[in-house]
């Protein structure tokens, strides 16, 4: 049985998902930065590119080789700037599950970028890893991750009360912890079904294709 994922390019009309590269540690900083990633997320404030690096050279090629998850560098085809990053995590490969969640550049907002690299993640877990399930979770209030959640077809399971920590800013400038619930999503193959047609009449690309 396999349990690891493979180095993998995953492609769409507009983006292209692949690994982390040394390069792509000034931008990765940089959007790491940004005042909602401190907010909704772990990720240490500031965050240095001695941290990115970090992250690309040691923290993803373990998760990786260990079976653990996957790190994937988002960026657009053309220009190749860095867009964002998807993460697996939390993987079980007798369960055939893993725990997906997404960041995107605040330059890169509005785009569609989000729903359509989680799409095409989910596309390729479901057809090529053969995955049964996906699971999201987003912090109550933050409704831009609920809208993509729920663009990609993803079903609200319910509530994880008090289970979520995010940050909010002190009158210094600081950050201080704020406890908030998780809402729990899934993704299953068959919730895939029409999605794709969705998003693309909206305008957004939803062809994936991956080597």
């Amino acid at each position: 049985m396999t349990t690891t994922f493979p180095d993998i390019s995953i492609s769409t009309d507009r983006l292209v998902l692949r690994a982390l590269e040394d390069d792509d540690a000034p931008a990765l900083a940089e959007m790491m930065n940004d005042e909602l990633v401190g907010a909704w997320t772990a990720v240490p404030q500031p965050y240095t590119e001695e941290a990115a690096l970090h992250w690309i050279t040691s923290y993803a090629p373990a998760e990786r080789t260990s079976g653990r998850g996957l790190d994937l560098a988002v960026t657009e085809f053309l220009t190749q700037r860095l867009v964002g990053v998807v993460q697996l995590a939390r993987t079980d490969w007798r369960v055939r599950s893993t725990e997906l969640s997404y960041i995107v550049a605040p330059w890169a907002r509005g785009e569609g970028y989000a729903s359509e690299a989680a799409l095409a993640t989910a596309q390729w877990l479901f057809a090529d890893q053969k995955f049964e399930r996906i699971e999201l979770r987003t912090a109550a209030d933050n409704t831009a991750s609920q809208q993509v959640a729920q663009k990609i077809g993803c079903i609200s399971e319910g509530v994880l009360r008090n289970a979520c920590i995010a940050r909010t800013r002190t009158e210094d400038g600081g950050w201080t912890d704020l406890r908030t619930d998780y809402i729990v999503w899934s993704l299953l193959p068959e919730d895939l079904d029409g999605v794709a047609d969705q998003m693309a009449d909206a305008g957004y690309s939803a062809f994936a294709d991956w080597s």
